[in-house]
């Protein structure tokens, strides 16, 4: 049975792959069952494609496998703060749970900059965490972007 810690620590080897590749890096995974069900690294410039972020690749994934786009009881785990897309994705997606590593105080859904999950008006809540290994997302993200300037 994989933990909170174990899952992002998975998270964070996506993120660094995708670093590695050139994208933003941030990573996903779907753990359903207690054991990843599917990955996801940041892919917009290597697929042309402005969905393509982490959580949407893995929540792709995660359908595939289960033969569902319906992925209750699932847990994902990021390691930034969803966007508003993403946010959404999950939502449809019946997402038991977000934890995510680290709060993105520039494009957050998850309450920083908007409050898309748990909106009262909308038919699916989740359970959301945060802050499980936040030091080692972010020194990922800051060395990133301090090698792009």
């Amino acid at each position: 049975m994989m933990d909170d810690r174990e899952a992002m620590a998975a998270a964070l080897a996506e993120a660094r792959l995708a670093g590695e590749a050139g994208e933003v890096p941030i990573g996903a995974v779907v753990v359903y069952n207690g054991a990843i069900l599917a990955r996801g690294q940041n892919r917009v410039l290597r697929d042309v494609d402005p969905t393509a972020h982490a959580e949407v690749v893995a929540l792709r994934a995660a359908a595939a496998a289960l033969g569902n786009y319906r992925l209750a009881g699932c847990t994902v785990h990021v390691s930034l703060e969803p966007c508003a897309m993403c946010a959404g994705a999950m939502i449809h997606a019946r997402i038991d749970r977000l934890v995510y590593a680290v709060a993105d105080p520039k494009s957050g859904a998850c309450g920083s900059v908007l409050a898309v999950l748990n909106h009262p008006q909308l038919n699916h809540q989740m359970q959301v965490e945060q802050g499980i290994l936040s030091e080692e997302s972010a020194a990922l993200l800051r060395g990133f972007f301090r090698e792009r300037r």
